[in-house]
């Protein structure tokens, strides 16, 4: 695993700020501890540094994964988003409310977090 580059942290940055807009900083001053990215076989991982330190103890040819996959670069250097990171971004995401999508223009593209109806299954005795 290995630091991401100024361009390759410029590219990811740019595409993920699309969905969370400022709130960015967040995502990588967390609370809970600090998180980095880094790259492993064109795969971009979101990691926190204790774990990360950890896994500095195995050798890059042994390694799997790290952490959880946010998305991939290409062949020609542009980021893909994986659905790993969706959980990680919905909770900053500057269009993923309900009450915005009832409010929208009716040519207006929506999408939904389809997982919820997953979670609403799974938690629907907890809910009130």
């Amino acid at each position: 695993m290995r630091p991401l580059t100024e361009e390759e942290t410029r590219v990811m940055f740019e595409k993920i700020a699309k969905y969370i807009g400022e709130n960015l900083q967040l995502l990588v001053d967390r609370p809970d501890g600090t998180y980095c990215f880094r790259l492993h076989n064109d795969r971009m991982y979101y990691v926190s540094e204790n774990i990360l330190k950890l896994g500095a103890n195995i050798s890059g040819d042994k390694l799997v994964l790290l952490g959880t996959c946010f998305g991939k670069f290409t062949k020609i250097h542009k980021f893909h988003l994986h659905i790993t990171a969706l959980d990680y971004l919905a909770p900053y995401a500057k269009y993923k409310s309900t009450q915005d999508c009832r409010k929208v223009d009716l040519m207006a593209i929506v999408v939904f977090h389809l997982a919820d109806i997953g979670e609403y299954v799974c938690h629907e005795e907890t809910l009130t």
